[in-house]
């Protein structure tokens, strides 16, 4: 069956397109490649998809609605992986307006076309760990049934409110839908905001790499092979008519910002210099997902450890900048 994934030439959406073309799926690709960073990186990895004659790639915004109304249409499509979203914690500070356009507008032109569609069956689509808001290091594992109410960023708050619209969706029209909270998510083909992206890249410089939090954060890093298993997992397992189910999203391994640091060190051989600055505004001290649920359901079991998964980055980023 076709499958749309929005966000295709994105880091996750593109490895997810992969992975459903190499299963025998037929995969329809929506990107609007925009330049929150270097569109040449989007390029790169939708050249990957494009060979492949069942993939179609529609460079389109989502937020325009009657586009993603035709197309969810004219092509028959039941099931989509939404994963197209104005990313970054910090850049929704500085940019608010392109996240009501992106992550709201956007989610909600994909919800009519779905609702709108005849005999949809299913929508997957990518919320945060960020929504949980701040808390302390020691709170031990985030679960789905906490109360999510206390963003402490515009980007976590269009999240939630993702999450929000999509249980009033499936109440009214009985769309069923998946959300994930995905936790921090890293490997080859990545995105350059991210830290270990961009250390890297600061370190190959000589140039000092600010780390925020004073070193004390953390995160669970998720090696965006597992993170593939765990969406097409829960593509694989729809929930019934009116139901939004809320899942994490996670490697439930949660390693401190310093440790990410060293296993760099030692994958680049070289040591970072190092400037130990405070929070940043919409940062959280620490994530740590509870992926009990999607277990369950789809016996979805991380397997990459980020002592395995960032030299693996390493290599790709080695071949693709030529270093």
């Amino acid at each position: 069956m076709t499958v749309i994934v929005t966000g295709a030439a994105g880091f996750i959406g593109q490895a997810v397109s992969q992975r459903l073309l190499d299963s025998g799926e037929t995969v329809i690709g929506v990107d609007q490649f925009n330049s929150y960073y270097d569109p040449a990186l989007k390029e790169a990895r939708a050249a990957l998809l494009t060979p492949n004659p069942r993939f179609r790639l529609i460079r389109a915004d989502i937020a325009d609605a009657q586009a993603m109304e035709d197309l969810v249409r004219h092509t028959g499509t039941r099931r989509m992986v939404h994963l197209a979203a104005q990313a970054g914690v910090r850049y929704s500070i500085e940019n608010p307006f392109a996240y009501e356009r992106s992550n709201l507008a956007g989610h909600l032109s994909i919800l009519e076309a779905c609702r709108r569609a005849k005999g949809f069956e299913h929508l997957v689509y990518a919320s945060s760990s960020s929504v949980y808001g701040e808390r302390p290091t020691s709170g031990g594992a985030f679960t789905e049934d906490e109360p999510a109410m206390q963003p402490v960023s515009l980007y976590a708050a269009t999240k939630r409110a993702g999450e929000l619209m999509s249980t009033a969706y499936a109440h009214l029209h009985g769309t069923p839908q998946t959300g994930l909270r995905f936790f921090t998510v890293y490997g080859p083909w990545g995105r350059p905001d991210m830290a270990y992206f961009s250390f890297t890249q600061k370190i190959l410089a000589g140039e000092p790499i600010e780390v925020f939090g004073m070193g004390e954060m953390a995160r669970d890093f998720t090696y965006v092979d597992d993170i593939v298993d765990g969406v097409l997992g829960a593509l694989d397992h729809p929930p019934g008519q009116g139901e939004n189910r809320i899942l994490n999203i996670g490697d439930n391994r949660p390693v401190g910002l310093m440790t990410m640091i060293e296993v760099l060190e030692k994958a680049l051989g070289r040591e970072a210099k190092k400037q130990f600055l405070p929070m940043q505004p919409g940062d959280v001290t620490a994530t740590y997902a509870d992926i009990s649920k999607l277990s369950a359901l789809t016996g979805y079991a991380p397997k990459v450890p980020i002592e395995d998964g960032l030299p693996r980055f390493i290599d790709w980023h080695r071949a693709y900048f030529g270093w």
